[in-house]
This record gives structure tokens, sequence and C-alpha cells, in this order.
């Protein structure tokens, strides 16, 4: 099984590509099984991400994190792994929001990236019982890195500005 992750982010932002790329695999080990999959990652500003919010989802605010599916596959490797789409990071928005609640930075960054991948495989969370579904899953891949799910909690007490 070939998990491809594309990471792509500006050298001004201090990340560990390494766990990014990291949470992302487990999540795609853990639901795809056999199968070969590839997503990209982008971390970039809160402006860029807004811009995108707006024009893609038709909410002019920030958020931390977009999840941008591939409907088909636009190509697959040589590998033959399917497409899933591309998840978009703004960092400073994160950072602020991690600062805010106490967080650490690289663990935030681990949850939006795992919270991305989930929504690229059809989670989502816009019913109890969806919500449920899926924070089970996120927390099952938090703890796969070794994180505490309980900053999902802390982190989620921020709203969007």
């Amino acid at each position: 099984m070939s998990l491809g992750i594309n990471l792509q982010h500006p050298r001004r932002y201090s990340i560990d590509a390494e766990s990014l790329k990291r949470a992302a695999r487990i999540v795609l080990a853990r639901h795809l099984k056999d199968e070969a999959g590839e997503l990209s990652i982008v971390v970039t500003d809160s402006k860029t991400v807004r811009a995108m919010n707006s024009r893609y989802a038709a909410v002019n605010a920030p958020t931390d994190v977009l999840s941008f599916p591939a409907e088909r596959a636009p190509h697959e490797s040589d590998e033959g792994a399917r497409y899933l789409g591309d998840i978009v990071v703004a960092f400073d928005y994160a950072a602020d929001q991690a600062e805010k609640t106490g967080a650490a930075l690289g663990e935030v960054l681990c949850l939006l990236v795992i919270h991305g991948t989930l929504h690229l495989l059809g989670y989502d969370h816009d019913t109890p019982l969806a919500r449920e579904r899926m924070w089970a899953a996120q927390a099952l891949a938090l703890q796969s890195v070794h994180i505490d799910p309980a900053v999902v909690e802390a982190y989620g007490r921020i709203e969007n500005e």
C-alpha cells in the first residue's frame, strides 16, 4: 500500500513536516486498508485561506483548515494510488488559536491535518451522529501520534473570529 503525502509550505513557517505527514498517513492507513492513496497538504496564511473559504464555501470568514476532496482522481500515481484531495491549513490562524488555548502548536497542526484527512475520506460533523463518528476516528488518530485527544476540546473552545 502506498500512502503519498505532498506537503507544501513556505520556509517561514516553523513546522515539523514529518509529524504532519505521519498524522495523515495514520488516518489513511486505518481507513484505506490495502488501498493506495495520496493527498496534498498546503500550509499557508489566513488571508489566503479566508479567500478560499469565501470562494469555495461562500463563507467570508477566516478558518484554520479547509479540505477539498477530489471528486474523481485527476491522475493516479505510478503505483495506482487514488488522489483524495487537498488540505489547506492557515498557519498563523492556527498558531493564534493555539496560543489562546495554551495548546501546543505542533499538536494543533497535527489535529488539523487529521481533521482535514478525515474530511477527505468522507467524514463530516454536520449532525450529532456524524460528529460523534468523526470525533471518535479523530481521537484514535490523535492517540496513534501520541497526542491527547483533549486537545480537541481545548482548541475547540475558541470561536472563529
